[in-house]
């Protein structure tokens, strides 16, 4: 995974997050140009660490989800 492509709607709303953190913690006014540089940047080499912990998080509900199927299919199942 390269890139996390983003629609400019929502690039805009994570450009405007970055420039207000960027004034209200650190007292600098980062410009449009700048934020968007940075989030390309963010996106790019630390996005795959973001997507990744997502799978893992959802891979981690979906297996305890099919625990819980596979416990209610052997609690219906018929002895013979």
């Amino acid at each position: 995974m390269s890139d996390i492509p983003f629609t400019r709607e929502e690039k805009e709303v994570l450009v405007a997050k970055l420039q207000q953190y960027f004034d209200d913690e650190l007292g600098i006014e980062l410009g449009q140009f700048d934020g968007d540089f940075l989030l390309d940047f963010i996106s790019k080499e630390m996005g795959a660490s973001f997507y990744n912990k997502g799978v893992s998080d959802a891979r981690t509900v979906v297996a305890s989800r099919l625990q819980v199927i596979d416990e209610e299919l052997y609690a219906i199942e018929k002895i013979l």
